[in-house]
């Protein structure tokens, strides 16, 4: 996968968008980080990882998945943009954009209702409503 294969997969989650993050480029979904590409190194972040997973993947496939002392101790790994596969990066990122989104709003989703209003946002603007 390439960096614009990710960023298509990324924009495909409902009420995501371009940010940025300790001044670095990143998504973020409804207001809050999803996930970033690395420049450095072409690696994704991917949270919402509890930690003994995250050993168990970088010991089962230490050519795709890592992590830097930076993310230690938090549920974070990083993973190699060209080794892991689609269908396994949108399930990553999925548990991160379900732990963003508002819990009224994903049980609404989930249920396939009428979507609650998001709150405004800190520039007084509604996140992007799509289905």
């Amino acid at each position: 996968m390439g960096p614009k294969q990710f960023h298509d997969l990324v924009m495909a989650f409902p009420h995501t968008e371009q940010g940025v993050s300790y001044g670095q480029p990143s998504y973020k979904a409804f207001g809050k980080f999803l996930t970033r590409l690395r420049s450095e190194d072409d690696r994704v972040v991917l949270g919402q990882v509890p930690l003994d997973e995250r050993e168990m993947l970088c010991e089962a496939d230490p050519e795709t998945f890592h992590f830097t002392d930076h993310y230690r101790n938090y549920p974070f790994v990083l993973a190699r943009l060209k080794r892991i596969d689609a269908k396994r990066l949108r399930g990553y990122l999925e548990r991160q954009w379900r732990h963003n989104a508002p819990k009224k709003w994903l049980k609404a989703w989930d249920a396939g209702t009428d979507l609650p209003p998001l709150p405004e946002t800190a520039t007084g603007k509604r996140a992007r409503k799509t289905r």
